[in-house]
């Protein structure tokens, strides 16, 4: 069982929620049958930028290009209801994200005109799972569906280039699929969900909905050691709205990401199920969103 919340900067800042590679997680459509408690942690980097011949959307406002150091600290729960026996099972969910933020921008536009710095380190908009309904097609076929929000409850001023928050509420439908080989032992996860955003009311820019999809396929070995390959894309579906992205033609961006992840499986105090991984997962192509050559994320996930 995989479970992580998902977290960027805004669309509006080249970026959106989804950050590609990064929202898969090892047996992310498995919900277990039995009633159980898991505690995922998770810390995400990246360092990136949008090259300075792009005008980008930033509060507002413009700028020539955009450079972006970003650190998400997520820490999510989720409780597995007792549901008996069957195919389906059901559970819920909430992560809580901390992030750090420096952003460096050329404005072309507003009081703040040329250059400028801004860092942020706050908490981040809550993300919540109502309800994840997990299907269980055999011992080796799963597949989870859930519906899931952002609310942007972190600190937003539209008066900061960097802020812990979205300010605007996004909605999350998702699927999530793994299918297990134990002749192999090969595992193959993958999650795919589309995002639709309401409009930020302090800049009046309404991000366009994105479409996202992570695959990953895992070699496990008997000493509990996986090493596998991570692919994922974000692409919009049309263009943004409102005055700034109006001048910017809609802002229409996608990407891909491309990069390898490990894996250590083992059990705490020989009964509690502990599974950590670490991936890199840099940026391959991309326009109107950041490029990130440094996009690391760590994981640890306990279930009991």
């Amino acid at each position: 069982m995989g479970l992580c919340g998902m977290a960027a900067n805004a669309t509006e800042g080249g970026l959106g929620r989804p950050v590609s590679g990064t929202t898969v997680q090892a047996s992310g459509g498995i919900v277990p049958p039995e009633p159980v408690w898991a505690v995922n942690f998770s810390e995400i980097y990246l360092d990136g930028s949008i090259g300075g011949s792009r005008l980008v959307p930033l509060v507002g406002q413009t700028s020539i290009g955009i450079d972006a150091k970003i650190s998400f600290t997520l820490a999510t729960v989720m409780k597995v209801w007792d549901t008996g026996p069957g195919q389906w099972n059901f559970a819920s969910s909430i992560t809580v994200p901390y992030v750090y933020e420096k952003i460096n921008a050329n404005l072309t536009t507003g009081a703040r005109q040329g250059n400028a710095q801004d860092v942020a380190s706050n908490a981040f908009d809550l993300y919540f799972s109502p309800i994840i309904a997990g299907y269980h097609f055999s011992q080796t076929e799963h597949m989870a569906l859930s519906f899931n929000f952002w609310a942007p409850t972190g600190k937003y001023d539209p008066a900061n280039l960097a802020n812990p928050s979205l300010n605007n509420w996004t909605f999350v439908p998702q699927i999530a699929y793994t299918r297990i080989f134990p002749e192999s032992g090969w595992q193959l996860d993958a999650v795919a969900n589309l995002q639709f955003y309401t409009r930020n009311k302090d800049t009046d820019y309404k991000n366009a909905p994105l479409f996202a999809m992570d695959v990953m396929g895992v070699k496990k070995f008997s000493n509990g050691v996986g090493a596998g390959l991570i692919v994922g894309t974000v692409q919009q579906i049309g263009g943004d709205s409102g005055p700034t992205a109006d001048r910017l033609n809609g802002f229409k961006g996608h990407d891909w990401a491309l990069g390898p992840v490990v894996s250590y499986d083992t059990k705490l105090g020989g009964k509690a199920p502990l599974s950590m991984s670490l991936r890199w997962v840099p940026t391959v192509s991309s326009k109107n969103r950041i490029d990130s050559r440094k996009t690391v994320m760590a994981t640890a996930t306990l279930i009991f």
